[in-house]
């Protein structure tokens, strides 16, 4: 079982390494980066890739780890009870399996995807220490010890909005996917726009880098915005020429909702246009 990466998602050498690395090491791989830089899709791509099936668990800021286990719906169970319904006789009807049981009890060695973990509160990962480590956890409802057939291979998410705690962090293999050089970019562009080369791209690339380096930015644009920007550009017949235009009074690119998304960094870009034009008087 290696990941070697596929057709359909740009890995580099250092990300095909640490899945491969936690696969061998039954270890949960813990990756890190900017929004918008293709962890969850990694998760896919692993399971695609080497044919396993893949259970995904998206993490609220509600979301409880017993919950990953197991729930037992008590409510119902006594609403039963009162219409005299047979099925209060068998606790397990009450019993709803969480994300974890369905990945233990799997008849083929699935990819569980724990997708943004900071999102919870700081308890939740050393909740989940023990029943990661020993991938077995106990229901006391029924008094059975739920075992993992087929140990899974786990791919956990963070947006880095909360500090791990360090016994959990012991416990995983790190990666940290950094956002894409302008050449890799362009790979993943070729990507999802197959034989899309020329000036529109390379002028579209420039930009979308230039605007990531512009000090004050709030939310610098991510990946899945660029080719957001480029499918507008390419819908609207936009021209390179248009996306070469150096006119002060036209800073701000065409279609640039895709890639601005808040009004503080629309209204720094138009302070900037501003003050461009002054300076060209």
């Amino acid at each position: 079982m290696r990941f070697e990466g596929t057709k359909d998602y740009v890995a580099t050498e250092d990300l095909r390494v640490a899945v491969n690395a936690a696969i061998v090491l039954e270890r949960p791989l813990l990756v890190k980066g900017e929004p918008g830089t293709g962890k969850t899709v990694l998760a896919h791509e692993v399971a695609s890739a080497i044919g396993a099936p893949l259970i995904e668990w998206h993490i609220k800021s509600t979301t409880k780890a017993h919950q990953g286990l197991y729930e037992y719906d008590a409510v119902s169970r006594l609403r039963d009870s009162q219409l005299g319904d047979d099925r209060v006789h068998d606790i397990t009807n009450y019993i709803r399996k969480g994300k974890l049981w369905e990945a233990f009890t799997g008849s083929e060695r699935p990819i569980l995807l724990i997708d943004e973990i900071d999102k919870a509160d700081i308890e939740f990962p050393n909740d989940l220490l023990q029943e990661l480590d020993r991938m077995e956890f106990f229901v006391y409802e029924t008094g059975e010890t739920v075992q993992a057939k087929n140990r899974p291979v786990v791919i956990i998410t963070s947006n880095n909005e909360k500090e791990l705690p360090d016994a959990f962090l012991r416990r995983c293999f790190f990666h940290y996917i950094k956002f894409p050089d302008a050449e890799t970019m362009s790979s993943i562009v070729d990507v999802h726009f197959p034989g899309l080369k020329g000036q529109l791209v390379n002028d579209a690339l420039n930009i979308f880098y230039e605007i990531r380096e512009v000090p004050g930015l709030k939310k610098k644009p991510s990946t899945s915005e660029l080719l957001d920007w480029i499918k507008l550009l390419l819908n609207e017949d936009i021209s390179p020429d248009i996306l070469r235009e150096r006119d002060p009074r036209k800073l701000i690119p065409p279609l640039h909702g895709a890639l601005l998304k808040n009004e503080q960094d629309v209204q720094l870009f138009e302070r900037l246009a501003f003050m461009s034009r002054r300076e060209g008087r």
